[in-house]
């Protein structure tokens, strides 16, 4: 499948910069898949499109600031975003500026630095640090910056880039399908009967990247870590044997649960499951336990996209992105939002 048939056209006016406040007044595109029916509506309604007994799936990840602004030994300014600790103090990370070499020790803030030690073949590299990882991240909340998307000219405060149920520190990047929701609108969803689960899913610096291969299938996605305890795995099991819907909050969550209902249901029944997947969704699929989708409006030729288009169909999601962009949604992170079921 050839990577140019995920392109569209969109004006940099569609682009959102920011989030609309409050966030559940975004737009909300409803798309029903048997029917091809759409509807235009707002976030803050979404209770008219589930019922009772409805199971919303939640990415609970938070974000942190994973960009460090260090000094080299000669006094020079260097950045490293930090993507992911691998084992003992040693972190996969990007390394910003024209010399960067291996052997280099870079001091940041509140005592912390780590000596560059390895250049992978990607452009990542590897660094060891002075102290443990949970201490890294914790200093990192101090002193390091929020990941922008490259589409995203600023983000002035970190909330901006933090759902309001996120609680397992981790990601490099918000899973912002999420973003809409507000404390009252989860009330009145709950007050409904509509039930919520939560998985974890980090999300990684993969997410910013393009794919390059022109046949799709030969692209590879970066190993994200994920969690799904045993108790919402039998939740969830249970739900789906009876008929009741799955709706995932995001592409995130979508891909947490298709990865782990593919695998033998002994390996997660009796306790969850706790590790990296890297799952690529793209048409052709055959979803298993997802039943509707709520999620953004993605970027050409991304995976996101792919997965999007996996589910309701190639032409009907490059159908559906064309209208939005006529009734002037707003498109990628702080932009509207889509419910596909």
């Amino acid at each position: 499948m050839k990577l140019e048939l995920f392109s569209y056209n969109l004006p940099k006016r569609s682009i959102a910069q920011k989030p609309i406040e409050p966030r559940d007044h975004s737009k909300l595109l409803i798309y029903n898949r048997p029917t091809r029916k759409i509807i235009n509506d707002h976030f803050y309604r979404l209770d008219t499109y589930l019922r009772p007994g409805d199971v919303l799936v939640f990415n609970d990840t938070k974000v942190f600031p994973a960009r460090l602004i260090g000094h080299k030994q000669t006094g020079g300014r260097i950045e490293v975003f930090l993507l992911k600790a691998t084992r003992g103090n040693h972190w996969e990370a990007l390394i910003g500026g024209k010399v960067r070499r291996v052997g280099q020790v870079i001091s940041f803030g509140s005592g912390l630095r780590c000596k560059v030690e390895k250049q992978f073949p990607n452009g990542i590299w590897q660094v060891g640090f002075n102290k443990k990882p949970s201490l890294v991240m914790a200093i990192a909340g101090k002193i390091g910056e929020t990941p922008t998307p490259p589409y995203v000219k600023k983000i002035t405060k970190l909330s901006d880039y933090q759902t309001v149920y996120a609680k397992k520190v981790g990601s490099v990047a918000a899973p912002t399908a999420g973003f809409h929701f507000t404390k009252q609108l989860l009330a009145k969803l709950k007050k409904q009967g509509v039930q919520f689960e939560y998985v974890t899913l980090h999300i990684g610096y993969g997410t910013f990247q393009p794919v390059k291969a022109n046949d799709i299938k030969k692209h590879k996605m970066h190993a994200e870590y994920a969690e799904l305890g045993k108790r919402t795995v039998q939740r969830l099991m249970s739900a789906k044997k009876k008929g009741r819907r799955i709706i995932a909050v995001g592409t995130t969550s979508v891909r947490a649960l298709e990865t782990v209902y593919r695998l033998p249901a002994t390996d997660y029944s009796r306790k969850g499951f706790h590790g990296w997947i890297n799952s690529f969704i793209y048409p052709g699929y055959k979803f298993k336990m997802v039943d509707g989708m709520i999620t953004n409006f993605h970027l050409p030729q991304s995976t996101l996209l792919m997965l999007v288009a996996a589910f309701a169909g190639r032409k009907e999601i490059l159908n559906l992105y064309s209208r939005a962009v006529k009734q002037r949604y707003r498109f990628y992170s702080f932009g509207d939002g889509m419910f596909i079921h």
